[in-house]
């Protein structure tokens, strides 16, 4: 079983329900899913790319990942409707559990002048939203093999109701927030 899944069982849903005064365990907000994002516009010009895009994110995220395909065209962008230009996986369960322990223990202490992730990322429904500039922040990217530094977004979805209750949630998995 993922450590931040034992952690939340036994110490976190307590202190929440203390916290906010929950009638009842069941309202306790947990946290989703995480959809962890990438979008290649060099793929237009040359649909190789898109592969060693989904490779990364395969070997970041332990999943295969879902390829995306652009809604509409735009010709300024040479872009047809239909068009591959990105990768995105959705972790749930344990393996979202075991990205967010190596998201918040491993990566994210990899960036450069790193303060703290931005407190304002919050959509107002509880969801968090994190950009990530480079990939190589993660262990299993190996530096020589990358052809171009990527970047990411990941979105933390929780079953909060306020933005307040999901920083509380995060804060106590051990989200590194911004002073």
């Amino acid at each position: 079983m993922a450590r931040l899944k034992e952690r939340f069982n036994e110490s976190i849903k307590t202190e929440l329900v203390n916290k906010f005064n929950y009638s009842s365990v069941m309202e306790v907000p947990e946290i989703e899913k995480i959809v962890v994002n990438m979008g290649v516009g060099d793929a237009v010009q040359n649909a190789k790319v898109l592969d060693t895009a989904v490779e990364e994110l395969e070997a970041i995220t332990g999943q295969k990942p879902i390829i995306t395909k652009a809604k509409r065209s735009i010709a300024t962008f040479r872009l047809r409707e239909g068009m591959p230009i990105g990768a995105k996986v959705t972790l749930r369960g344990e393996r979202m559990y075991e990205f967010l322990d190596k998201l918040i223990s491993v990566s994210l202490p990899r960036v450069r002048d790193f303060r703290g992730v931005s407190k304002k990322a919050f959509d107002g429904r509880g969801n968090y939203t994190l950009g990530v500039k480079e990939q190589l922040i993660f262990p299993e990217i190996d530096y020589d093999k990358v052809s171009k530094v990527r970047g990411m977004d990941i979105v933390i979805v929780t079953t909060a109701n306020t933005d307040e209750e999901a920083r509380e949630l995060l804060t106590q998995f051990g989200m590194p927030f911004q002073k």
